[in-house]
């Protein structure tokens, strides 16, 4: 038995006893504490030191409300900061460490800070580190720097692994104590599926803090009933939808590997019924953060649940009737009452009889003024009725100013709470959808306050009113003098319940405070805004296993493995893994890359396109779809036929192109870059949904779905013979450019063929299901082998569309329009479309823009590079002389030099002229001629071929 452990009672488990440390101390507990009650019962008050005062500070409550002991869990890459002490389960080999002193608990430096409290008000990061400014990066900043913040990051990859689940029910009870027991087992019992979620490892909420039984059995046994221990419900969300974490194996010493050390669950539900219970509120008066103050209702939960005897001589300081239930509570525990103290004049006659019997004086009409002593207390200063003053040796003070329902969630969806004045709290007022509240959260408290505990008194010392943040009693005051006496204003400029704790057991005080300083009541000063999560909710649990490559996991396209075997070197483009080049032995990338594209514009080559977005759109509105979200026309466009399409933002830039094929009377499929492809799909959802509805049309993301090789060069229509089953015809005149069939291949697979081409030259690509894409490739080769077919890479294929002018992800940067790109034409004049209005301001139509134009060194031998600055001749290097930039570059085999695309002020009226290409980062200028864009072939004879 430790120090202050009982000698029997409690729900710990004694047969059980284990062993953790704190501050590298080591100590001892049994299997159902939690940290707090296990270094309480060992003699420990001293848990932490105060966010801005660096004062003392000792546990405050017993649940999740804690705002005082916060500790850092674990170590290394495991350590976590913030941790409440309160609701950590104690186990074998538990590492704990006290957080924010230097260098240790006891002695502590920037206690420093208590004495330095007149400038560290309320706002004083407002008004100081002001003069003189040099100071400030020299001096203040370093200095704000290390001292802000609460508690450490780890600083290391976390390795825990989290999951996220969504479970569907009927009825969602938040609470397991009594009421939300009861009102689970009401709708388990009427055959509704049920999920009980509580925050304790243990059913029976206050229950268990005052000793009584709680029966779950008939709870657990029914089948269509799920309980959540350990599972706070932190957020309600739209649509009856409900956001936990579960701490699956965060109380284990040695977890399963194979298990989560926390699940997020996504909760649907039909109803939910809301019992969270209540939340005890504490008093103000001063130096009430000393350690071994204690809520009334915590001391109960320590000596009834853990066997813990929080002291050895106390004083409660309370002004409601529930508190009584601390004086048996204290006696069972062996712990001496010294007095009694209560705001109240009529104080019942049932509490002064218990206080008689535990030999306690009784002071009514009284409070407590003060408590003293410097790292604990020590003894109390009272105020009696008379307004004599009195002290009184003791090391525990039980304070307990009534209970708040815990109605956070209710105020999830937007609703305010209501101010009931005769119970003295605030109740629950519109509430979410679906959502019903009971017992202690509804109002259904054992006892109200008296209104004398929300007056502001001549109290001696600092009254903390937030525990956490270092809220004062005189903070309010000066915010209250200052202009900041709207709640929300009081809120930022004190920092009043922005902690962790979310102000659960702070905020009425304050706003009890603000409300006796303007003469205003409770009603009329309001409250803040109560927003999820409930209580912390860590970044990993949020992410799940979205984490690494899990958040966004590499894509492989259908054809990796027969390109790998090939000798592709791989690149990431987007979430893909696509083939750069296929170097042969003694190649680098460059003469890689200049075969592939020669062989393309002599011969045939094919390359993977897989990863160009593909979304299929069908129903009797999907042309109008098409007409909302591309500038040109589409209602036209005949079955059997592509056609290229540009796309704005809502803003008037461009935001995507591509092409998009009718393959029937009311069935339409696009393409879209690699880069864009998931954009694309929300946007057209946005439209389909929002902007155009009601469309009849449905849209489906088919990108996974099929494997596509682009066929290229003038030899490619005699590799496709080959393949393409016999009976179709694949003819210039059966299927010209900007055509597409539904075929078959290779003896009947079923199959698409679009004549498209983004290389410039007779090019088709050939679409199957995905899980025939390699087998596809290696046809293609076999069939291409006499015609010296290649297999060519994203070099090979940005290349030549350089040399024709296309413009790609460089060009399509978020900052150009349809002008810009050469593009204007497919502004269409006779239809609306999204960015239509913004497209046609003065500013995006300014011929002055930066315009797409085609770059030519003048020495041949030169080599350009991206993202060089375009000036004119003989000036100055300066922001003020840039005309534009180089957007894209490469070396073009085709005409044996390098080549450009960049964008230009007054681009196209400036062909043939002779400007510099300005490149200061890697040391390079050189000069170069404006010329059009497309470098090769520009009738576009090859395509048509």
């Amino acid at each position: 038995m430790t120090a202050r452990r009982l000698a029997s009672g409690g729900l710990v488990d004694r047969s059980r006893p284990v062993r953790f440390s704190f501050d590298g101390k080591s100590y001892g507990g049994f299997a159902g504490d939690t940290l707090a009650s296990a270094l309480l019962a060992s003699g420990v008050r001293l848990f932490g030191r105060s966010f801005k005062y660096h004062r003392p500070r000792g546990v405050l409550s017993a649940g999740s409300e804690e705002p005082n002991a916060l500790v850092e869990i674990g170590a290394g890459a495991k350590r976590e900061p913030n941790t409440r002490a309160t609701v950590v389960e104690a186990y074998d080999g538990l590492v704990a460490s006290s957080q924010n002193r230097l260098p240790s608990l006891k002695f502590d430096l920037l206690g420093v800070n208590a004495l330095l409290s007149p400038v560290l008000a309320a706002g004083f990061y407002y008004k100081t580190f002001m003069w003189p400014a040099s100071f400030w990066e020299k001096l203040y900043e370093p200095l704000i720097r290390r001292a802000a913040g609460l508690g450490r990051n780890a600083g290391l990859a976390d390795p825990d692994h989290y999951e996220k689940q969504t479970a569907f029910c009927e009825v969602l009870v938040i609470g397991g104590g009594r009421s939300g027991i009861a009102a689970a087992l009401r709708a388990g019992r009427d055959g509704a599926r049920v999920i009980l979620c509580d925050e304790d490892f243990a059913l029976g909420g206050r229950a268990l803090a005052e000793g009584e039984a709680v029966d779950t059995a008939a709870l657990l046994a029914l089948p269509n009933v799920r309980v959540l221990t350990r599972c706070t419900v932190f957020g309600v969300y739209d649509g009856g939808t409900y956001g936990a974490v579960e701490r699956v194996t965060d109380h284990l010493a040695a977890p399963d590997p194979a298990l989560p050390r926390q699940r997020l669950w996504k909760i649907v539900a039909k109803t939910c019924v809301l019992a969270a219970g209540a939340i005890e509120r504490p008093l103000l008066f001063g130096s009430n953060d000393l350690p071994g103050v204690m809520l009334a209702g915590a001391v109960r939960t320590y000596i009834n649940r853990f066997a813990v005897a929080p002291g050895r001589r106390a004083v409660l300081f309370a002004d409601h009737d529930d508190a009584a239930r601390t004086i048996p509570a204290l006696a069972k525990a062996g712990i001496a009452l010294a007095a009694i103290v209560d705001p109240r004049l009529d104080i019942p006659a049932a509490t002064r009889e218990a206080a008689a019997q535990a030999g306690a004086a009784v002071f009514a009409g009284a409070r407590v003024r003060r408590a003293l002593g410097k790292r604990g207390v020590g003894a109390v200063e009272i105020v009696t009725a008379d307004g004599a003053v009195t002290r009184l040796r003791c090391d525990l003070l039980a304070m307990s100013g009534g209970w708040n329902p815990a109605l956070q969630l209710t105020t999830c969806l937007g609703g305010k709470p209501v101010w009931d004045e005769e119970r003295g709290v605030f109740l629950p007022g519109t509430l979410p959808p679906g959502m019903s509240v009971v017992g202690r959260a509804a109002g259904a408290l054992p006892s109200t306050s008296s209104s004398a505990t929300l007056r502001v008194e001549d109290i001696a010392g600092k009254a903390f009113i937030d525990f956490q943040n270092d809220v004062t009693v005189s903070d309010v005051k000066l915010a209250k003098r200052e202009g900041f006496v709207a709640v929300e204003h009081l809120k930022r400029y004190t920092t009043l319940g922005m902690g962790t704790d979310q102000g659960k057991s702070s905020s009425l005080n304050g706003l009890a405070t603000m409300a006796a300083l303007t003469g205003r009541g409770i009603r009329q000063t309001g409250t803040t805004t109560f927003r999820p999560p409930y209580t912390p909710v860590a970044i990993g649990a949020l992410a799940g296993a979205h984490r690494g490559k899990h958040f966004r996991p590499t894509r492989l396209t259908p054809t990796h493995g027969w390109a790998a075997a090939h000798g592709a070197t791989f690149i990431e483009t987007g979430a893909w893994l696509r083939a750069q080049y296929f170097a042969q032995p003694d190649e680098d990338w460059l003469a890689a890359t200049s075969r592939e594209v020669n062989t393309v514009r002599n011969a045939v080559g094919f390359c993977d396109v897989t990863t160009l977005g593909k979304i299929d759109i069908q129903g009797p509105d999907a042309a109008k779809l098409l007409d909302c979200v591309y500038t040109n026309g589409w209602s036209n466009l005949a079955v059997g036929k592509a056609r290229y399409g540009l796309m704005l933002r809502e803003d008037g830039f461009v935001m995507d192109d591509g092409t998009t094929t009718r393959l029937a009377e009311n069935h339409y499929l696009m393409t879209t870059t690699t880069a864009n492809a998931a954009k694309v799909m929300q946007h057209l959802e946005l439209c389909r949904q929002w902007l155009f509805a009601p469309l009849n049309v449905q849209i489906v993301s088919v990108t996974d779905q099929w494997a596509q090789l682009a066929v290229a060069g003038p030899r490619a229509r005699d590799v496709l013979r080959a393949v393409v089953d016999p009976e179709h015809d694949i003819s210039n005149a059966a299927l010209p450019y900007m055509g597409a069939a539904t075929l078959s291949i290779c003896g009947g697979l079923a199959a698409r063929l679009f004549r498209l081409s983004f290389s410039g030259e007779l090019a088709y690509e050939l679409v199957v299901p995905a899980h025939y894409g390699a087998a596809l490739a290696a046809r293609l080769m076999e069939a291409g082998a006499p015609h010296g077919i290649v297999p060519y890479g994203t070099e090979a294929l940005g290349v030549m569309r350089i040399e024709k002018g296309h413009p790609a992800g460089n060009e399509l940067n978020g900052q150009t329009t349809a002008p810009d790109l050469g593009f204007a034409k497919l502004l269409s004049k006779r239809k609306d479309f999204v960015g239509r209005t913004m497209a046609a301001q003065p500013a995006l139509t300014d011929p002055a823009r930066p315009t797409l134009v085609g770059l030519r060194p003048v020495d041949p031998a030169a080599r350009l590079r991206g993202g060089a600055h375009l000036l004119p001749q003989g000036v100055p290097a300066i922001a003020a002389n840039d005309h534009g930039h180089v957007t894209s570059v490469c070396f073009s085999p085709t005409l044996g030099h390098w080549i450009g695309l960049g964008l230009l002020k007054n681009g196209p009226a400036r062909h043939g002229e002779i400007i510099r290409v300005h490149d200061p980062i890697r040391d390079g200028d050189l000069l170069t001629e404006v010329v059009a864009p497309v470098f090769f072939d520009p009738q576009g004879s090859r395509l048509h071929a």
